[in-house]
């Protein structure tokens, strides 16, 4: 990956409301470091020089510009997002120079994305055009139909995707060269609804789990701590 420039969007857009705490989820602490600042430290680890911008709501600027002082946060820039997922990916990618060949795509609140991963996924996005991670459900799930009724659905054909989301600079930018629809859930779907490309499925990780709940966080400190033995 020596030979590709990489750019990174960080999308930290999140009030926390499911959350239930005083302030955003991404600034909650795991182990003495918010779960931002893990983000982009991890980033910066795998992509030695990429420039990282990270993607906050307007009122979350000033905080994290002061907060992010207290902690060992490696270099980054922060855009103001937008109402939608769609209009802050698209804030991200827009403050990113041309000069990068590879944009990847990360979600704030996944702050356990192993660097060999995040590596693998970049990899696979520099042969294909556009890689995204997954792993295998090991739940089952059921579909309800109109009728109210419900029918099971052949879970070995299901992936849960993860992200970062990795892509060709020129694919991912052309994608987002458009207006936001609903259909939009992912920078996946953005690129499969708008351009030819198919997205190539690449091996994620068990580990890299997105915060959302209080539950959530009693699994991460977990996690964090697993990751120091």
């Amino acid at each position: 990956m020596e030979q590709r420039r990489v750019g990174v969007v960080i999308v930290a857009g999140g009030s926390g409301s499911r959350m239930g705490g005083s302030i955003p989820k991404q600034f909650a602490l795991i182990d003495g470091m918010p779960i931002l600042a893990r983000s982009i430290n991890t980033f910066a680890g795998a992509f030695a020089g990429a420039k990282i911008v990270v993607v906050l709501p307007a009122s979350q600027i000033d905080f994290w510009k002061n907060y992010s002082q207290r902690f060992a946060v490696a270099r980054h820039t922060i855009t103001e997002g937008g109402k939608e997922r769609f209009h802050s990916v698209k804030s991200g990618i827009e403050a990113l120079s041309d000069a990068v060949d590879l944009i990847a795509i990360h979600d704030a609140v996944r702050p356990f994305a192993s660097v060999e991963m995040i590596r693998s996924v970049a990899q696979c996005a520099a042969q294909s055009g556009a890689a995204i991670p997954v792993i295998e459900a090991v739940d089952s799930f059921r579909v309800v139909t109109d009728s109210g009724s419900s029918e099971i659905i052949d879970r070995s054909k299901l992936r849960i995707v993860q992200t970062p989301q990795i892509f060709e600079a020129s694919v991912i930018r052309a994608a987002y060269d458009t207006e936001y629809q609903s259909s939009f859930t992912d920078d996946a779907s953005v690129v499969e609804q708008t351009t030819p490309l198919r997205v190539t499925l690449c091996k994620g990780e068990r580990n890299n789990i997105k915060i959302t709940t209080p539950e959530d966080m009693e699994i991460a400190y977990a996690i964090a701590q697993s990751l120091k033995e």
